[in-house]
């Protein structure tokens, strides 16, 4: 190694640790830790039907990011995947829980990933349709929540298929099934396999479609804590605090992700 490339080396890891170990009142302009997530998806985070208690991988990780960072943290439920997004992108929110999409990466940063959620459909019990590889046909019609992450894979990717998209509301995409407006369903499994545990007459497909990445976000520039943000991800998988937090909330087809390129 010649010692221009050694400094350069050494210059480099210098601005590595100064960027990811920049002060929380840098970092954060309100000194609250303001989060952004998805309360009506079981795999980012539930409340407890009795005490109102958060529960789950964006819970168990905000918490543990601010214990870090020697600050309180703020759960805003923001209903859906693009309120998430707005909320980072105008600053309402420092960081939010959101599946990786491409399209989205437009508006916001995306930190690596820390879970992969397995996504999957529901048919009528006396469909033909037994595999995902038998719905992307001509006359099969999909429902799938609008805009969610099912919706802009499939919008990608789907060649004979036609979406219908929907509110996300999943027993009124039972219903569609019955009167026969869809053909399929499609979600991510913790979702389609609490419709099949408690409605009879459908069933989830023992494949998937795709598995989604879901990762954190910060407004774009961001890099002082999309660094931080990367590290304690690093972290918290080696330690399996990612792990747990899946365990914890009970949920299924959800596996913690593999170390990410982006960061």
């Amino acid at each position: 190694m010649t010692r221009f490339t050694w400094f350069a080396a050494a210059a480099l890891l210098v601005s590595s640790f100064l960027t990811t170990s920049a002060p929380a009142n840098e970092l954060l302009p309100t000194g609250t830790l303001r989060v952004a997530y998805i309360g009506s998806n079981p795999v980012q985070g539930t409340a407890d039907p009795k005490t109102g208690e958060l529960r789950g991988p964006a819970h168990d990780l905000t918490r543990e990011l601010a214990r870090q960072l020697g600050v309180p943290f703020k759960l805003n439920d923001a209903g859906r995947g693009p309120a998430v997004i707005e909320s980072v992108k105008k600053g309402e929110a420092d960081i939010g829980f959101v599946a990786y999409d491409p399209q989205r990466a437009q508006d916001v940063d995306y930190a690596q990933g820390y879970s992969l959620v397995q996504n999957s459909y529901i048919v009528l019990e006396d469909s033909p349709i037994r595999s995902v590889g038998d719905v992307d046909r001509q006359g099969i019609r999909i429902g799938v929540p609008a805009r969610d992450s099912g919706d802009l894979f499939l919008t990608r990717t789907l060649k004979n298929a036609e979406l219908k998209r929907t509110d996300g509301n999943v027993d009124a995409a039972v219903a569609m099934l019955r009167a026969r407006d869809i053909e399929a369903y499609a979600s991510n499994r913790q979702r389609l396999n609490e419709a099949t545990s408690r409605m009879s007459g459908v069933r989830l497909l023992p494949d998937n479609f795709y598995g989604v990445e879901q990762a954190i976000v910060v407004a774009k520039g961001n890099g002082a804590l999309m660094a931080r943000i990367n590290r304690f991800l690093d972290e918290a998988r080696a330690s399996g605090l990612v792990a747990e937090a899946i365990k914890r909330a009970g949920v299924v087809g959800v596996d913690v992700a593999p170390p990410s390129a982006r960061r």
